[in-house]
């Protein structure tokens, strides 16, 4: 599944030093650096630039505050961690006697409601069906988001995810716009999607990315399965075109056009949802 010649690949050179060759990516811009100006971090490498721009943040926060970390330096997923604390806490407050109904009732994604409680559209990924549910997207999640997070930033792992759950049900509301949906699961395929389509433009092997979503894909697809097909397929699409936009627009000159990129999927997606009515009117 790897591209056949790696070398091919204009991005696989240095930035600094474009006649070197180099697979390692600079961890906070993304950019290729070959080992001259690679910078060893407990979190990775980085390049003399950030390196730089590192050191005057951190300069900057001890003079003011001498005992703040600075934020979002420190590699850990702490935007997974919490995606999974959060949902795992609204599952085990619908187990509470009462209360399961109210969360459900409130929170879970049925395409009629979502046009006036469009809360539903991300809520979904908040209610589960079962425990082995909530069990194995979380476990899903926390093994994806610990390798993507680190990779793309906080911010852009949040936005791939919410994209992707909106993807999954937007496609929920265009195929499927009487069947109501509860889970991660589309954003979770937003996730997979997405490290799929990095993994190939950076020239990685993704043959065990690829053979996940061949699975699940069989598994969707089972008599009797009771999966949301929809929301699963919304969600890998989008994720995969976010990861596209992040993989294609990396450099720092480039940010603004990644966040008009970024709110361009999410404007398409919602104008999409304008179909159904016209449709099933």
């Amino acid at each position: 599944m790897t591209d056949s010649d790696p070398r091919s690949n204009p991005d696989n050179f240095c930035y600094r030093h474009p006649q070197r060759q180099s697979f390692v990516l600079c961890q906070r811009c993304l950019r290729m650096i070959c080992p001259e100006c690679q910078t060893p971090l407990p979190v990775g490498v980085i390049c003399p630039e950030c390196l730089a721009e590192q050191q005057k943040a951190h300069k900057a926060t001890v003079t003011r505050m001498p005992r703040r970390r600075a934020a979002g330096l420190d590699g850990r997923p702490v935007v997974t961690y919490t995606l999974v604390v959060v949902t795992s806490v609204f599952f085990l407050i619908g187990l509470i006697p009462g209360m399961g109904d109210v969360v459900t009732s409130w929170l879970f994604y049925y395409p009629p409601l979502a046009y006036a409680q469009p809360w539903r559209l991300l809520t979904v990924t908040l209610v589960h069906a079962s425990i082995w549910h909530v069990a194995l997207n979380m476990l899903a999640l926390w093994a994806l988001g610990r390798s993507l997070e680190p990779l793309l930033g906080r911010w852009r792992f949040l936005s791939l995810y919410l994209l992707s759950a909106l993807g999954g049900s937007v496609l929920g509301a265009l195929l499927a716009p009487t069947t109501p949906v509860v889970g991660a699961s589309g954003a979770v395929w937003g996730l997979l999607g997405a490290m799929f389509v990095i993994g190939r433009h950076l020239g990685a092997n993704v043959t065990a990315i690829a053979i996940i979503l061949g699975l699940n894909l069989v598994i969707t697809f089972l008599p009797n399965s009771n999966i949301a097909w929809q929301a699963h397929i919304g969600g890998g699409l989008v994720g995969a075109l976010v990861g596209l936009i992040f993989a294609k627009t990396r450099k720092i000159r480039q940010r603004r056009t990644q966040i008009w990129l970024l709110v361009a999927v999410a404007a398409g997606l919602l104008t999409l949802l304008a179909v159904p009515l016209l449709i099933y009117r």
